[in-house]
């Protein structure tokens, strides 16, 4: 028992220095060490790597879909690669290989009820970042995630849909999924927009131009992305219905969708050495960034979710989509530095409003949703998680190397992020048969000489409209990791979440008053005396 006592205090002593509140932006430090305890907080509810099924692996529980799981490891890679603290890299690769699917392209059959094209696109996000930084791979029998990324591109493009609305992507794969082919989605047209723009910055091959442009193009004839407030700045409507031939578009807006084309759009601008056409693109979905800030005259450039969240009506995967806006908005500052006093003056401030947030839970530490209110607001999960860290760990950019482009992009093999090779993949191991052309994909060997591949858009593909029964990388394949996580849980004692339908065009009414600051305020915690003993207690408990 006295033993136990003193572990406990160690580990408080520990946590009394790293609980988000105390965070100081100025300090690398503290956001590490304030990003190292929101991201144990969102892996604390992982329980894949614990069960280790085909069912569980990679996926968060329920209520939590297979597209916010793959956003997840995303967010744990930005972990890594802003910290330096490689914990979580294990198990993040070991789920990622988990989820490629027979022809690794990321159709699952297994998640063939719940794939969506967003979904798709979400875990391209994932892979793409594993390739941009020259992730290791833990052996040779997959392809480079450079490849995985092309697959995935030749997987969705042969979707682009012209008999409806004059082209775009559906936001569902399956007739058999909910709305299942009669919804176009921004955040689908906008998730392949984002795909061909870093893979061409990845390559050098100008068919991913040729469609990062067309998707544009698309989205913005039909009124996807569009001057919807008449400010002259870019605002991302969520989509229409194929009913009416898409002439009615769902004024819904989401923060996720305007990130995701305005860092597509910044990548574009990167790559083709600050156009002006993508510069002035950049800088109005950059203005059109400001509706999802200030909720109130007392809370100036606080995110928030703009169509649900002061109205209690986001679902559970609204409650993590700032989460992406935050990431492509740092990651915006890396491609257009120009930007980087706008962003990072709104973000700073976010994310000390989001720090305070995370003071719930029985350690002191567990992230809320509305960051505005001063405190803990008692709704927690990996959404509120998720937003937190990626936020915070953003204001790392700095330091952070941009996303390596064509020619510096290697495939790394090795059981670690210490102990690696750099290996030339054959040219077919994994690779899709349907492609039509050969062309350079600036992988490079560790000579630094450029590798063709026989990968490249494919001009004419089978049709995805049902998945190989194939299956995946075995799970006894993968790497092995010694963490466990999974142990402790979050619960939420805040208001119930009504659903909102994903063709409402409407909400009710926003509150005029400014909400009272909630109780469990995180200032009113640093003379706590119980959070402490609190601490200690659940420990004890928890060896019991």
């Amino acid at each position: 028992m006295f033993l136990k006592l003193i572990i406990a205090g160690a580990f408080l002593a520990r946590v009394s220095a790293t609980l988000p509140w105390e965070l100081d932006i100025t300090d690398g430090d503290s956001i590490r060490n304030v990003a190292s305890t929101i991201a144990h907080g969102a892996m604390a509810l992982y329980t894949g790597n614990i069960t280790n099924t085909a069912d569980t692996i990679a996926v968060w529980p329920a209520p939590i879909y297979w597209w916010e799981s793959g956003a997840a490891w995303g967010a744990m890679l930005d972990y890594y690669h802003y910290t330096g603290d490689a914990t979580y890299n294990d198990v993040a690769i070991q789920a990622i290989i988990s989820q490629l699917g027979p022809n690794f392209d990321l159709m699952v059959p297994l998640h063939q009820g719940d794939e969506g094209n967003d979904d798709q696109a979400f875990w391209s996000f994932t892979i793409l970042e594993a390739a941009e930084r020259n992730l290791p791979q833990p052996n040779d029998d997959v392809p480079s995630w450079l490849d995985i990324a092309i697959n995935i591109w030749n997987s969705m493009v042969v979707r682009w849909d012209t008999a409806n609305c004059g082209g775009g992507f559906f936001w569902q794969i399956f007739e058999s999924n909910a709305n299942g082919l009669h919804y176009k989605a921004s955040v689908s047209n906008g998730g392949f927009f984002q795909l061909s723009a870093r893979l061409l910055r990845a390559t050098g091959n100008e068919t991913y131009l040729e469609w990062a442009q067309k998707v544009w193009d698309w989205s913005e004839a039909i009124g996807f992305v569009t001057d919807a407030y008449g400010s002259g700045a870019l605002d991302v409507l969520d989509g229409a219905d194929i009913s009416d031939n898409c002439t009615t578009v769902n004024q819904l807006s989401f923060s996720y969708s305007q990130g995701i084309y305005l860092y597509g759009a910044a990548v574009l601008y990167n790559y083709t050495n600050g156009d002006s056409t993508w510069g002035d693109r950049v800088s109005r979905l950059l203005d059109g960034t400001n509706t999802y800030f200030t909720p109130y005259d007392n809370a100036t450039d606080i995110m928030f979710e703009h169509a649900c969240e002061t109205v209690d009506r986001c679902k559970t995967d609204m409650l993590s989509f700032k989460a992406y806006m935050s990431r492509f908005m740092w990651a915006t500052t890396q491609m257009v530095p120009s930007t980087f006093s706008t962003i990072s003056e709104k973000l700073q401030t976010s994310a000390m409003a989001a720090a305070n947030a995370c003071c719930g839970g029985v350690t002191g530490s567990t992230c809320g949703f509305k960051w505005y209110v001063g405190g803990f607001d008692g709704s927690a999960g990996l959404g509120q998680q998720l937003c937190a860290l990626e936020i915070i760990q953003g204001l790392l950019v700095q330091e952070a190397a941009s996303p390596l482009k064509a020619g510096e992009i290697q495939h790394v093999v090795g059981q670690s992020t210490t102990e690696t090779t750099v290996s030339n993949p054959s040219a077919t191991s994994g690779r899709s048969d349907a492609t039509t052309q050969s062309t350079a994909t600036g992988q490079s060997t560790a000579t630094g000489q450029s590798t063709t591949s026989s990968l490249s858009p494919a001009s004419s593909l089978s049709s995805a409209s049902s998945l190989s029964s194939a299956s995946s990388p075995s799970l006894a394949s993968l790497p092995s990791s010694s963490m466990v996580y999974g142990q402790t849980t979050m619960s939420s004692t805040g208001p119930s979440i009504r659903v909102l339908s994903s063709t409402s065009s409407s909400l009710t009414s926003t509150p005029t008053a400014s909400p009272a600051v909630v109780s469990e305020n995180c200032v009113a915690k640093l003379g706590n005396p119980w959070l402490g003993l609190g601490l200690v207690l659940a420990i004890m408990l928890r060896w019991h």
